[in-house]
């Protein structure tokens, strides 16, 4: 959506000075929020019985290239084969105290005109005081956010779109799903959210944190030794989970935190599953930032 002079409808820049940083009141949430984090649950379904049936056209979602879990439903989202059934867009790659927006960079909002994300959540529900966060899965029909929480959103997005999606992505497969969930519950503790606990803690608490992602690296590394995927020779939502953590290990998480000796590479197997993952154009164009060192071959399953 544009203005009405045409000219696509921006946030002002980035003002830490005019509105502070993003944080107080909003992602440690305001005081008396008695609510989850990410408080808009609603679901998709095939049938409809959410109240969200799943059809062409009708949802969007709201982005950012610097999130991982945002980066979790683009990478679903293109290997679904949802390009023309469910559109996306990015928010800008950072944030004042106004919350992620939309500026130039990354393009504006195509579908409500929006300048702050935070219209969203308040067009969904009015004087919302939570945290505003992407990924955001928007309803265009009934013009309010259907969810915010991402481990469900990539669900219903590999699962509740199979009339119009890539019959060959079955990312979450019954027989599989025990599997599959305990994986994801572990991945979330132990790596995707163990990696920021290092980063926060100090002292004793932090070598704590610092070992325990370590040993979770270690024992992925293990595990890929007799196969290609986590759960075998199938591509799931828990490789997908896993896979924004190890994109961003080397330039982020050790560089800054010195959670190993040696990056990614110091990994056998952890390595090569990174780089076969990275072959595929879902993850690697979903990817910003790596080095030439990923596209090398990696002599791993066709």
């Amino acid at each position: 959506m544009t203005l009405s002079t045409g000219i696509p409808a921006y946030a002002s820049p980035v003002d830490h000075v005019a509105y502070g940083q993003y944080g107080p009141g909003r992602l440690h949430l305001s005081p008396g929020w008695n609510r989850p984090l990410y408080p808009f649950q609603d679901r998709i379904t095939a049938d409809g019985s959410s109240g969200h049936r799943a059809e062409p056209g009708r949802y969007h979602l709201y982005l950012a290239w610097v999130c991982p879990y945002a980066h979790r439903a683009a990478i679903v989202h293109r290997l679904k084969g949802l390009e023309e059934v469910v559109s996306l867009s990015y928010v800008d790659d950072e944030r004042d105290g106004r919350g992620w927006a939309f500026r130039e960079r990354r393009g504006p909002d195509p579908v409500n005109g929006f300048t702050l994300l935070e219209q969203a959540y308040t067009a969904t529900e009015e004087g919302y005081g939570g945290h505003v966060s992407v990924p955001v899965l928007w309803d265009k029909e009934l013009g309010r956010i259907v969810s915010n929480h991402f481990p469900d959103i990539t669900i219903d997005l590999a699962t509740q779109f199979e009339r119009w999606a890539d019959p060959a992505a079955d990312l979450y497969p019954e027989a599989l799903r025990p599997e599959i969930n305990k994986l994801n519950a572990w991945i979330y503790h132990d790596i995707n959210t163990g990696v920021s606990r290092v980063a926060r803690a100090e002292g004793a608490e932090r070598e704590d944190e610092r070992l325990r992602v370590l040993a979770a690296l270690e024992w992925v590394d293990e595990r890929l030794a007799g196969r290609r995927y986590l759960t075998g020779d199938t591509l799931t939502e828990a490789d997908v989970r896993l896979w924004v953590t190890l994109a961003r290990y080397d330039a982020l998480h050790n560089r800054d935190h010195e959670i190993s000796e040696w990056d990614l590479s110091g990994f056998e197997h952890l390595w090569g599953y990174a780089r076969d993952l990275h072959s595929l154009p879902a993850f690697r164009e979903t990817t910003e930032g790596l080095p030439a060192t990923w596209d090398l071959p990696h002599g791993r399953g066709a």
